[in-house]
């Protein structure tokens, strides 16, 4: 039987699609969280299960020592891996007072089922590709990037795969909504550091049609300049690939044609 919580239940499709982006199992993803808090002198008994309950949606919070290795293992604000910033909760500590308590404990023992296969109508591997003008060196730039969708009811999240971009070093996200064969939503992409934009984090709004076969999504960039400009430009989004398993996305962690 379904419980009213479990029909209410939203899965972090964004955790999920930075884990795929990593080519790591939920397994691999725990160990590595265990080893960014070896380094950080702060070890941590993350499992398998706990990533299921995260990527589930049944836990939605982090704790502090948990948020701290998320940040060092995928170099990324909890809050940016789709996880609700834990609100400080008080207690009684039965002796005439209150204690903090910030974060959230679950320590509920849930069945561990087998890691399912990313379902949905476009979930799997895609091309993305924008255009840019770039009014310091008076140049219009294409970049592309290999990015894995993630799919939950009309929701897609997308991450592109590490070492596959035309701009090196440069991590995109998208966060979309689909109604019926409109797709709008935001992007966000993360400049190296070392890079023409020493490090600079854009972000900005993105609006696309999907063809009737459902292999090509096209349309328009919205974002701010560096002088408080607003820019657009092309987007567009080609499937590669429905699955989005370790073999495919091994496959197209290169760099575009």
């Amino acid at each position: 039987m379904t419980t009213t919580a479990e029909r209410e239940r939203t899965p972090n499709d964004v955790l999920t699609s930075v884990r795929k982006s990593m080519n790591l199992s939920q397994d691999e993803f725990a160990q590595g969280l265990r080893r960014a808090g070896e380094e950080l002198g702060e070890p941590n008994d993350a499992s398998k299960r706990l990533v299921q309950r995260w990527e589930s949606g049944e836990t939605r919070t982090c704790r502090p020592l948990y948020a701290r290795a998320l940040r060092r293992f995928t170099g990324r604000a909890p809050e940016s891996l789709g996880f609700a910033i834990p609100m400080t909760r008080v207690h009684s500590d039965r002796a005439g007072g209150h204690d903090m308590e910030a974060g959230e404990v679950d320590t509920t023992d849930v069945v561990v089922s087998p890691e399912p296969e990313t379902q949905g109508e476009y979930a799997g591997i895609w091309v993305s590709r924008y255009e840019f003008y770039s009014s310091s060196r008076d140049e219009t730039f294409d970049c592309k990037h290999h990015v894995v969708i993630v799919q939950y009811g009309n929701r897609l999240t997308a991450q592109s795969l590490p070492g596959a971009s035309t701009n090196p070093d440069s991590p995109l996200s998208l966060d979309l909504t689909v109604d019926r064969n409109v797709i709008t939503g935001t992007w966000t992409e993360q400049t190296a550091a070392d890079g023409y934009y020493q490090g600079a984090r854009y972000h900005g709004a993105i609006q696309m049609l999907i063809e009737p076969t459902g292999r090509r999504m096209a349309g328009k960039w919205v974002g701010f300049g560096k002088d408080f400009d607003m820019n657009t430009g092309p987007w567009e989004l080609r499937l590669l690939d429905r699955s989005s398993a370790r073999a495919s996305i091994e496959r197209y962690s290169t760099t575009p044609d």
